[in-house]
C-alpha cells in the first residue's frame, strides 16, 4: 500500500472510531506496517493540518469537523466502484446502469489523471451467464421498497405451483446467477424469498406499509443469525 493511500485511511479509521481512540498498534495490524510507520504517518497528517490528539502508547483521536476533500479515493476504492458499476451494468437493468455511467463520468472528471486512468483500466467484470435475471422488474421493485409500497406477485415455485400473494418487498439479494426478492408474505405471515425468474406477474399496489417489529430486513437475518448459531 503507498504511503498517500495510507494516510487516506489512516484518517478514515480515526474518523470512523469516533469518539473512541485508535492505537497505533491497532493501525499498524490493520494496515500491515510498524508501529514506528503509524506514528510517522500522524506526525506528518498532524504537520499538514489534520486535527489529531493524542499520543504514543495511548492512541489517537480525530477533532469533529475535519475530513478528507470529497473525491479522495485509494486505487482500491476506485477499483471497487469501477467492478460495481460494471456489475449494475451486467444486471441489465437500464436505469440503474445509466445511472452508475453517470455516477462514474462524476467521479472522473474530480479526480487526478493517474486516479482517473485506474478507474477506467480496472481490470475487473462482471457478467451474467444465464437468464435467469429478469431486469425488466428491477425498477419497480426497487422503487417499491423505498416507498414501502406492497406488491402484488403471481408466483410459480420450484414444485410448479403457481400462487399469488401479497407481500411487502423487503430487499433484492443476488446470489451468483440467482436474485432473490425477500418479503414479508402476508399469505404465509412470514419472509419469504423469491426467485426474480419465477415472478410470471407483478403490480404495485397503492397500498403503503410501515416497519413493524418482526417484520424488517433486519428482523429477518437477525432470527437467521440466530437459527444459524443455534444449529
Amino acid at each position: 500500500m503507498r504511503r498517500a493511500e495510507r494516510l487516506i485511511r489512516i484518517v478514515q479509521a480515526l474518523r470512523e472510531a469516533a469518539p473512541g481512540a485508535v492505537t497505533a498498534q491497532d493501525m499498524g495490524e490493520k494496515f500491515e506496517v510498524s508501529e514506528r510507520t503509524i506514528y510517522r504517518d500522524i506526525a506528518h497528517l498532524i504537520t499538514s493540518g489534520a486535527p489529531i490528539d493524542g499520543e504514543a502508547g495511548v492512541g489517537y483521536v480525530l477533532r469533529p469537523g475535519f475530513d478528507l476533500p470529497p473525491m479522495t479515493f485509494s486505487f482500491e476504492q476506485l477499483d471497487a466502484l469501477a467492478l460495481g458499476a460494471r456489475f449494475v451494468r451486467a444486471t441489465g437493468d437500464k436505469d440503474l446502469a445509466s445511472a452508475a455511467s453517470e455516477a462514474l463520468s462524476k467521479i472522473e472528471h474530480a479526480l487526478p489523471d493517474t486516479h482517473r486512468q485506474r478507474l477506467r483500466s480496472a481490470p475487473l467484470f462482471a457478467m451474467m451467464l444465464d437468464e435467469t435475471v429478469r431486469p425488466e422488474a428491477f425498477a419497480p421493485v426497487r422503487n417499491a421498497i423505498a416507498d414501502r409500497r406492497k406488491l402484488r406477485i403471481r408466483y410459480t415455485a420450484l414444485s410448479e405451483q403457481d400462487t399469488t400473494r401479497i407481500v411487502r418487498p423487503l430487499a433484492l439479494t443476488c446470489f451468483g446467477r440467482v436474485w432473490l426478492l425477500t418479503a414479508w408474505c402476508e399469505m404465509r405471515d412470514d419472509f419469504r424469498h423469491f426467485r426474480a425468474d419465477r415472478i410470471e406477474r407483478l403490480t404495485v399496489l397503492a397500498e403503503s406499509f410501515e416497519d413493524e417489529p418482526g417484520k424488517t430486513f433486519e428482523d429477518m437475518k437477525a432470527r437467521d443469525a440466530h437459527a444459524s448459531d443455534a444449529a
